[in-house]
């Protein structure tokens, strides 16, 4: 009898490990790039690739360049490859420069969804955008139009110049500038932080030395934001030199709560990264292949329809950006 059931437990225990070992062999592996280590906006995006992690029990690692560098960015891509990932999800810092890095992914099998920051058409399955682009790029005029009373020189702090995200919002920007209401209003210069924080800084710092009469500034990334609103309370110019663009709560607070940037824009972040999350999967196993008139579900967000983008590839929306202003900021800077 305890001959008989030993081999019962051994069996059972064989039995339980090589489940196991094919439930772990059979896990979807994601490598997740984003534009730069430490930046909390892309630890916020982790938190929703763990989230849809704990709902579709994939694997995945996440890194990205110190230095928001392509360079770092393809050798990142290129360990994925060697690791034999099942999917690359990148916000990149160059929509062109990973391209060739990608299509080397995608002809080894490897789905490539491109997430906040798009990679060309050509190297990705799906690109997963965090709101409209026009919408995004016209609430920044109205809103420092508003701060600024409808006239007087303004500045854009961007990011990166070669990231493409903050480029097509800029370019909504200028077209937006062109309507008659924002006659009176210059935009005197865009420079640009590299989503490095010292830049940013340095960069607002030039604006202030080198415009007198500015009158507001947008900028449209959460390290350029943080950054200018410090720069403008270390020169005790809040209030004088208005200020808006995309910003994390957890970070921006302070600032709104004192003036230095009355209101500001952003999206969940976390939401962004379940959406893409979620896409990856459905590419690996097959129930969607990333053409337009496809449809996927994204979890708790629901279905995700997939649409012509314009450039010869396609995309997927999250949401809409939402406004942070003081009346609200302490529903949200606890959250990210």
């Amino acid at each position: 009898m305890k001959k008989t059931l030993s081999l019962l437990l051994a069996a059972a225990l064989l039995f339980t490990l090589t489940a196991a070992v094919v439930q772990a062999e059979d896990a979807i592996s994601i490598g997740v790039v984003y534009k730069q280590s430490g930046n909390p906006f892309f630890e916020a995006g982790v938190k929703g690739f763990e989230e849809a992690k704990g709902e579709l029990g994939f694997t995945f690692e996440h890194n990205g360049p110190a230095d928001s560098s392509n360079e770092g960015q393809i050798q990142i891509i290129e360990g994925y490859i060697q690791k034999g990932v099942d999917a690359i999800a990148i916000s990149a810092n160059d929509a062109a420069g990973v391209v060739s890095v990608l299509q080397s992914a995608k002809e080894k099998g490897i789905k490539v969804v491109s997430w906040d920051s798009k990679v060309n058409a050509e190297g990705r399955d799906l690109n997963i955008d965090p709101s409209v682009a026009q919408n995004i790029g016209r609430v920044q005029i109205e809103e420092i139009a508003k701060q600024i009373g409808g006239e007087g020189q303004i500045a854009i702090l961007s990011a990166g110049a070669t990231m493409d995200n903050q480029n097509t919002w800029i370019s909504y920007m200028k077209e937006e500038l062109k309507k008659p209401e924002y006659a009176k209003i210059e935009l005197v210069t865009t420079v640009y932080g590299d989503d490095l924080t010292d830049k940013s800084y340095q960069e607002m710092q030039g604006l202030i030395n080198s415009y007198p009469d500015l009158k507001g500034v947008i900028s449209p990334t959460t390290v350029g934001i943080a950054a200018a609103a410090t720069c403008i309370k270390d020169n005790g110019l809040t209030g004088k030199i208005k200020l808006t663009g995309l910003g994390l709560p957890s970070e921006m607070a302070d600032y709104i709560k004192d003036g230095t940037c009355e209101a500001m824009f952003l999206w969940n972040p976390i939401d962004l990264g379940y959406t893409a999350a979620y896409a990856s999967v459905a590419l690996v196993k097959g129930t969607i292949t990333g053409a337009a008139g496809e449809s996927f579900e994204a979890g708790r967000l629901g279905k995700k329809e997939i649409m012509d983008a314009g450039d010869g590839g396609t995309f997927t929306l999250v949401g809409d950006p939402f406004r942070f202003t003081a009346e609200n900021i302490d529903d949200w800077k606890d959250v990210y």
